[in-house]
């Protein structure tokens, strides 16, 4: 998150507008590598637009970096829950005990989860002067900026974590909001650990988007046609970054998903290129709340629109500006309700460690930009957790490129509840790292994506007045069984509907007519393009395995 003034080209007397795209407060120092310990670089996604350029681990330890799925088969449990009496520390079963449960327990996730990576387009479509409301829309609307709207698009986040739009310089250029002269003279001011950066307001837009699947890889041309949005919106731009600055990300923020449902299929990995850099995403789509393609899925995290309160996504009028006649915004469209720039959050979270816990918090935000889990100082000292003594450390840029170094902590338990079987995660990897809360304060923590990539999802946008609370529901993407070949998708259990296929395509080569890749079961991993006893062999040692728990 990154912490942003409002700077008006006009003399002020009105004082500072504080915009959160989520704000990150820098509770870290740079200090020397530790002795013993080893550094390996990554390139992941923090919360506030900041990159995690490194991890940082003792020797002995291989951190699980990435997702493994097939290591993190759930066992699904029944428990009852208890929860620990505020003052003396000891299980209860008294008031504040629930009833039993089941639970999804998914062991050791991942440090960093997935990137929901999205094509972004942009036109010039606006109301009046006098309107400041964003409207959505399930088309493109309007003129595109460009003469190749095409090929013209950029690719960037989405980002429920940022309170506001944001395009970078190098992907502004490239959609056209610098030649048509889209920007005001109002100023917003990044703030880092220790500098800051500027950024542009812009004057009322559109902004569109879709995931992967709509881009032709091959030719990188874009097909518009499925692309939702909104117009009249007033985003951030980024200027030109100076020699050895990052260039700004592009995020596109809660005010747009409020309006809309994402489904994110984490079971559908796309992978596109763009300028020689590799986007590689789960397939995200986009729906109206009625549309009956959305997924039903049985379990439901209710979610919430915090600060409560919000009426609709605008922008805010440049209030010294018009007193020289000129209607423009002075700062980009937020979530807004009593000025409140409202994001999505998770009605509760139970952490334990140890003897420790921290349960029933109601601060933890859901932040699809941020493939790492956060947690705030507030409950890192309730887990007994030592910044000094670490499991592991990552190296977080933020938007000045600056680098700074946070601790990091395997706990031993983190608990979602939810509508169907709750989700509890064990051995899980979390950052301490304090993030400014909307509401004013730090958040208790961020549920990032590396807790999710076992997961189809579906977020319901909502909770403006009028609509229905916001909630996030999910599938277990169940890794599928070696030697499940038949009937088309597999049944969930190796037979002999399976061995019918293989004896089908037995002796065959990849050159063969009829060919059946899915026969093609040995080397694992490496498939050598022939059906014979390599695969007769790996498909009797999963005979009669099944899915089914």
């Amino acid at each position: 998150m990154v912490k942003m003034k409002r700077m008006s080209s006009h003399n002020s007397n009105w004082g500072w507008f504080v915009l959160l795209i989520v704000v990150v407060s820098l509770t870290s120092v740079a200090r020397a590598s530790r002795p013993g310990w080893r550094r390996q670089e990554v390139d992941w996604r923090a919360t506030g637009r900041g990159r995690i350029t490194g991890v940082r681990h003792p020797e002995q330890q291989e951190p699980q970096l990435v997702p493994e799925r097939a290591s993190r088969q759930p066992r699904t449990v029944r428990k009852t829950i208890l929860r620990k009496e505020p003052d003396s520390g000891e299980p209860s079963l008294g008031l504040l005990s629930l009833p039993t449960v089941m639970v999804n327990v998914i062991d050791s996730p991942p440090i960093a989860g997935f990137v929901p990576w999205i094509a972004v387009a942009v036109t010039d479509e606006h109301s009046d002067d006098f309107d400041w409301v964003a409207e959505a829309h399930m088309s493109v609307v309007g003129r595109p900026l460009t003469n190749s709207p095409q090929t013209d698009f950029t690719i960037g986040l989405f980002d429920t974590g940022a309170s506001v739009h944001l395009i970078g310089y190098e992907a502004a250029n490239r959609t056209g909001i610098y030649a048509a002269d889209l920007l005001t003279p109002s100023e917003t001011e990044l703030i880092g650990a220790t500098n800051s950066v500027f950024a542009r307001v812009s004057h009322p837009l559109a902004v569109f988007i879709d995931g992967l699947a709509a881009i032709d890889a091959s030719r990188m041309i874009l097909d518009t046609s499925s692309m939702v949005g909104q117009s009249n919106v007033s985003i951030v731009v980024g200027n030109e970054p100076d020699p050895g600055r990052p260039d700004l990300p592009t995020a596109i923020g809660s005010p747009l998903s409020v309006n809309f449902v994402t489904v994110i299929n984490n079971d559908s990995p796309i992978t596109v290129t763009q300028d020689g850099n590799d986007y590689t995403g789960p397939d995200i789509r986009f729906y109206d709340h009625f549309d009956p393609r959305i997924p039903l899925y049985e379990n439901n995290i209710p979610l919430n629109l915090i600060p409560a309160g919000a009426m609709n996504v605008q922008y805010i009028i440049d209030l010294e500006a018009i007193m020289e006649f000129v209607f423009q915004p002075g700062s980009p469209s937020t979530i807004v309700g009593n000025l409140a720039q409202s994001l999505f959050f998770v009605n509760s979270v139970d952490l334990q460690h140890g003897t420790h816990g921290a349960v029933d918090k109601q601060r933890f935000m859901v932040d699809t930009g941020a493939q790492i889990t956060v947690i705030g100082s507030g409950v890192g000292s309730r887990l007994g957790l030592d910044p000094a003594d670490p499991d592991f450390e990552v190296d977080i840029q933020d938007v000045t490129g600056e680098i700074t170094i946070h601790p990091g902590f395997y706990i031993d338990s983190l608990q979602i509840p939810a509508l169907g079987d709750w989700l509890e995660f064990t051995n899980v990897p979390v950052v301490l790292l304090d993030v400014d809360s909307p509401e004013g304060g730090t958040l208790d923590g961020i549920v990032g994506m590396n807790l999710m990539v076992d997961f189809n999802l579906v977020l319901r946008g909502g909770g403006l007045f009028g609509q229905d609370p916001p909630s996030l529901a999910y599938e277990f993407i169940r890794t599928p069984l070696v030697g499940d070949i038949a009937p088309e998708g597999g049944d969930g259990v190796v037979d002999l509907f399976d061995f019918a296929i293989l004896a089908d395509a037995w002796l065959t080569t990849s050159a063969s007519a009829g060919w059946n890749p899915k026969a093609d079961l040995a080397p694992a991993g490496n498939p050598d393009g022939r059906v014979d006893f390599q695969d007769l062999t790996v498909f009797t040692e999963h005979w009669l395995q099944s899915s089914a728990p």
